[in-house]
């Protein structure tokens, strides 16, 4: 109850950018916890631990949001109060993928092993699913595009079904990305110690600038259509749950659903487009 209780829709929309701590505290709790009392199965139950702290306030925001829908609001004006909400999810997934990059950093090669193994195996088959330039180069970007648009797909269900089951699809990504970036951090850390010497405070700097900038060029835009989605399905879910679907008010919400899942898709083409033209270029 303690941490569920840290914060409301109206503050965090309020101040957004808090939400980045929200992310790493509640990411490192549950990473500590499943160490402590799970440490077999840690690489899974502590997504479920951060899930388990940021579902009420989800939930609480989807439900907030879903009552602006039965307001007075024309559709444009409607779109930019969910940007508000949107702002602390991003904020909030960002806190939570750097604290899954830091342990993965820090922590001991024994203990990463064990705690981000289901995240290591799911990178690897994702590596192994596109060989680089074997392919043609829009067939990469269809195979991204069409991943991207089931990983949609999944939130809108998890959000229809669940009310906030989308949050567990994208703190799953958010652990996800955090390995990958904690990994190609680590590992260049290592080489550039290897060949120069000593591991200096800049050399962890610049290591980590890159490993975040390689995966927010196109992570970015990529993760906001899932959250963009996600508030999608669970405005619909909240609407059926409260029988507003009986009223004149429910065709309005379906409008402005559809609008979210247009503008959703549209981010994962742009996202497609930059991990497959723009990022190689830089990386």
């Amino acid at each position: 109850m303690v941490l569920e209780a840290l914060e409301t829709p109206e503050n965090a929309e309020k101040n957004p950018k808090h939400m980045f701590f929200f992310g790493v505290a509640y990411t490192s709790v549950a990473i500590l916890i499943s160490l402590w009392v799970f440490p077999e199965q840690a690489s899974l139950v502590m997504i479920f631990l951060t899930v388990m702290a940021i579902s009420p306030l989800f939930y609480k925001t989807i439900k907030y949001e879903e009552q602006k829908d039965m307001e007075d609001f024309d559709e444009k004006l409607l779109l930019k109060e969910h940007s508000r909400a949107l702002s602390f999810f991003m904020y909030f997934f960002i806190g939570a993928t750097a604290s899954y990059s830091l342990w993965y950093i820090f922590l001991p090669t024994s203990i990463i092993q064990t705690l981000f193994s289901t995240q290591t195996s799911t990178i690897l088959q994702i590596n192994g699913g596109v060989t680089g330039f074997s392919v043609q180069v829009f067939e990469v970007f269809g195979k991204i595009f069409f991943n991207n648009i089931r990983v949609l797909i999944f939130c809108l269900i998890f959000a229809f079904l669940y009310g906030f089951g989308a949050i567990f699809v994208l703190t799953w990504n958010a652990s996800v990305i955090g390995v990958a970036i904690g990994n190609f951090i680590r590992t260049n850390i290592s080489t550039v110690t290897s060949l120069f010497g000593a591991e200096s405070l800049m050399t962890y700097f610049k290591t980590i600038s890159i490993g975040m900038f390689r995966y927010s060029i196109h992570g970015i835009p990529e993760i906001l259509a899932y959250f963009v989605g996600g508030l999608a399905g669970g405005i619909i879910s909240v609407a059926i749950i409260k029988h507003d679907f009986r009223t004149k008010n429910f065709e309005k919400i379906i409008l402005d659903s559809s609008d979210l899942i247009i503008i959703a898709v549209a981010l994962l083409l742009v996202a497609g487009l930059l991990e497959v033209f723009v990022t190689p270029v830089f990386f």
